[in-house]
């Protein structure tokens, strides 16, 4: 047996309160940064389903959400009304397209649909409400 094991947090001696207080500690801070938790992850995932269903998949994890779980549910529906609005900016550069300067607004609207849901994406991995800009509240 080594003659340290004794005295540090995961020596046989320490309880289990101390190794789950330590291990909790090591998960959610990593290089003095709140990492994800189970609590952000629902928040991470209605930013991060944006960029690959539009609205739906933000909108299933609203319905589910209430607004006792907090962020969560915040991000949920920043996220699904900026789904809902970039769909209207969609449409109207489809229709645009008629006169050529569609072709550019439909380029520029998917790459910024597509940074800010990562961006919206990481500020919810840290724990924060993300709100988006030129996001149209429908729902509030």
């Amino acid at each position: 047996m080594r003659p340290w094991s004794h005295n540090c947090a995961f020596g046989k001696s320490a309880n289990n309160e101390n190794k789950s207080r330590v291990t909790k500690t090591i998960v959610q801070y990593v290089h003095g940064k709140k990492m994800a938790t189970q609590n952000n992850t629902i928040g991470m995932l209605a930013h991060l389903l944006g960029i690959f269903t539009g609205f739906i998949g933000p909108l299933v994890i609203f319905l589910t959400m209430n607004e006792k779980s907090g962020s969560n549910y915040e991000n949920s529906r920043n996220a699904l009304n900026f789904q809902l609005s970039m769909l209207i900016y969609g449409i109207v550069s489809g229709i645009l397209v008629l006169v050529l300067i569609g072709i550019v607004l439909l380029w520029a609207l998917s790459i910024f649909s597509l940074v800010t849901c990562i961006i919206g994406t990481i500020k919810a991995s840290r724990g924060e409400v993300y709100k988006y800009p030129l996001a149209i509240s429908f729902i509030k």
